[in-house]
């Protein structure tokens, strides 16, 4: 067995799973991560990532392939002696138990000393802000104590990694985030190894080291989330990771400088960045791919690489900052992000404005986006 490259903690290498022997769920799947990492699996439902999280945790077996982790095969172990913790989206504590109990069963398992089992018990219910909810069963607490109560149970016989799924889809807008800052603050209190699933980009991006975007079994991007956000590898990952306007142009030519000219359907010219083009798709069409806070409503004197006229549709408030719809002449619509300030301006219904980008702020990728689908 070749030895994992130093860093490297756990391994996936040219895993395969089938549930039919027929059609493969996870193709050829690949990836490194290093110990200490908070790595998330993120993609569409049906996209995979499920499935590699079961296969990791052992619930699932792996059709071929191999999963090392520290440098031993862990395929053929049984889930319990892999020395994982797991925390889920619907909590998995026992009802019947109180908090504390819940807490110590998996160090009685484990056979720890009493006197053990009650010091660490009491360090994790300090340790997620609880100590004086020891006593209480499951029921007594709100959504996010209890998943604090799991995540505490995952961590404390003190597992080598961690995995996650969708821990947080159970909770409201305001205890996600505030789960959110407590996971990312214990992972760096504690050090531990995570790897997350979720479909969730905005909380892929807030948590993450880095980010495996999934699509049809495959990974299309392994990287962080600025270098995802920033400079996505195609046309798909530039479509779920964030806002961004999809703009398709036809005649794409790669230059000498390596930007890529192409013709909107209107008739206008545009130079982008090369996300994936070969030289060989100039007889194909493209996508321009921009976010809504890098096009500019263009005022009077001011300079773009690339600009196009387009009729004003809709005007969305929200709060710090605005959304402009527009129409673009053959081309579908457009979306400007701006600062709500005293620069944001006002447009009437039908009314023809000016759109403005530059080059570096645009990517020309291949046209194929199509996202998984079903379960």
């Amino acid at each position: 067995m070749q030895a994992a490259r130093q860093g490297e903690f756990l391994n996936f290498t040219h895993v395969k799973k089938t549930y039919d022997q027929k059609t493969l769920v996870v193709k050829d799947f690949n990836l490194a991560v290093e110990r200490g990492e908070f790595v998330t699996l993120l993609g569409p439902s049906g996209s995979g990532k499920t499935t590699v999280l079961m296969m990791l945790a052992g619930f699932e077996n792996v059709t071929s392939g191999s999963i090392t982790m520290d440098g031993r095969p862990i395929t053929r172990i049984a889930p319990y002696k892999r020395n994982i913790g797991m925390v889920f989206q619907n909590y998995a504590l026992f009802p019947h138990m109180t908090v504390a109990e819940n807490l110590a069963y998996p160090l009685a398992v484990r056979k720890l000393p009493k006197a053990q089992i009650g010091q660490r018990v009491e360090q994790y219910l300090k340790l997620i802000e609880l100590q004086d909810f020891g006593g209480r069963h499951p029921g007594q607490l709100s959504g996010g104590q209890r998943q604090r109560v799991a995540l505490a149970r995952a961590l404390i016989f003190e597992p080598e990694l961690v995995l996650m799924d969708e821990p947080l889809g159970a909770l409201d807008k305001k205890l996600r985030e505030q789960m959110q800052f407590e996971i990312t603050r214990l992972h760096k209190q504690l050090g531990f190894t995570v790897v997350y699933v979720t479909h969730d980009q905005a909380e892929a991006l807030t948590m993450s080291s880095r980010i495996a975007v999934f699509n049809h079994g495959t990974v299309q991007q392994y990287d962080s989330p600025d270098r995802l956000y920033e400079r996505p590898a195609n046309a798909f990952v530039a479509s779920f990771i964030g806002e961004n306007n999809l703009i398709p142009a036809h005649q794409p030519e790669i230059g000498p400088d390596g930007l890529v000219s192409a013709t909107l359907p209107g008739g206008g010219a545009v130079r982008a960045g090369n996300g994936d083009l070969q030289p060989d798709d100039r007889s194909g069409g493209c996508i321009l791919s921009v976010r809504p806070e890098k096009l500019a409503i263009a005022g009077e004197g001011q300079a773009f690489d690339n600009h196009v006229c387009a009729r004003f549709i809709a005007r969305h408030y929200v709060g710090d900052f605005i959304r402009y719809h527009f129409q673009l002449p053959d081309a579908g619509k457009a979306t400007v992000k701006m600062l709500n300030d005293a620069r944001a301006p006002e447009f009437t219904d039908g009314q023809t404005a000016r759109l403005g980008w530059m080059a570096g702020d645009c990517f020309a990728f291949k046209t194929d986006i199509h996202p998984s689908q079903g379960d």
